[in-house]
């Protein structure tokens, strides 16, 4: 006799180590979106389309919740819409112009470098101290960052030879960090309630920010593959993936769960080599084993950092 519908999903939604690793999947998933959309739909099209789409899902799935809890919500709107505008509209903005200029490799790898982003953020915003261990893991990460901006050649920095595409999504990630940060004064509500009024100030947001497309002549409505390329990003980094990491926080906890954010950048530079042909350097591996030595190192003893709902996806 096979299973029943709702034993399957009953026995899916109770695997978190399957949950946690999809959701990595789709961040990392969310790089070679970024590269797919060149040609096929402008960059601030898609964060229009991306959070126009999530947020009315979102609305239409949890929209009662969230006027249940609006007493709480609007008390933290201004907090919120700050959260809204870095963590969401300016990371997936600079993100996907990013993918223009740089590769899905390197855009997985830098990506990967959130957490130490969010440590230096704490430290900067909310003076949050930062233990030997955790210092020693941001030099190791910011010095993997530094390898793949440099193309392997750290004599490049010196004279500012960046890529564009790198110096963009290092931006992005700082941006990020402000909204990780910010996560510590979020209302005391659920997470996929809290995430349906971001998604709604996303979407806003990202209204003024399209419109520069638009005076400037560079916008592009999706093609038959953009608004594939689209799609995927609504529903798997943008949605799934939501749902996924914090049913997989409910089982395993914060801490545990944060760890799985690791796996983006190792998904990211398989699927870029695998799907996309891009060239794997002697840089690439030596840039992802000092972000991951970084983070791992950093995680070794003190409290994680809040992990933010979306990777980078973006995550996210």
């Amino acid at each position: 006799m096979l299973p029943s519908h709702h034993t399957l999903r009953a026995w899916f939604f109770a695997q978190p180590i399957l949950l946690l690793s999809l959701t990595a999947l789709f961040w990392a998933g969310n790089t070679i979106a970024g590269r797919l959309a060149i040609d096929q739909v402008s960059p601030l099209a898609v964060v229009f389309l991306r959070w126009l789409a999530v947020s009315a899902l979102m609305v239409t799935l949890y929209g009662r919740q969230v006027k249940a809890e609006w007493p709480i919500l609007k008390r933290y709107l201004p907090v919120m819409v700050l959260m809204g505008m870095f963590g969401f509209t300016a990371f997936n903005a600079l993100f996907y112009i990013a993918a223009h200029s740089t590769t899905a490799l390197n855009l997985g790898i830098i990506q990967g470098s959130m957490p130490m982003f969010v440590l230096l953020g704490a430290l900067a915003i909310l003076r949050t101290p930062i233990r030997a261990l955790q210092a020693c893991g941001v030099v190791l990460t910011m010095s993997g960052v530094a390898f793949i901006a440099s193309q392997g050649d750290l004599s490049r920095l010196a004279e500012l030879k960046i890529n564009p595409g790198d110096a963009l999504m290092i931006t992005a990630c700082l941006l990020y960090s402000l909204y990780a940060v910010l996560l510590r004064k979020r209302p005391a509500v659920s997470g996929m309630v809290f995430f349906t009024v971001l998604s709604v100030i996303a979407a806003i947001v990202s209204v003024p920010v399209f419109a520069i497309e638009l005076v400037q002549g560079t916008q592009q409505w999706p093609t038959a593959k953009g608004w594939l390329v689209v799609a995927y990003i609504t529903i798997f980094p943008s949605f799934l993936s939501q749902i996924f990491f914090m049913r997989g926080v409910e089982l395993i906890g914060p801490g545990r769960a944060g760890v799985f954010i690791n796996l983006v950048p190792i998904f990211s530079s398989f699927l870029a080599v695998a799907l996309l042909g891009e060239p794997f350097h002697f840089y690439h591996a030596a840039a992802l084993v000092l972000v991951l030595m970084g983070i791992g190192l950093s995680e070794r003893k003190g409290k994680r950092p809040a992990v933010p709902p979306e990777p980078a996806s973006d995550n996210g």
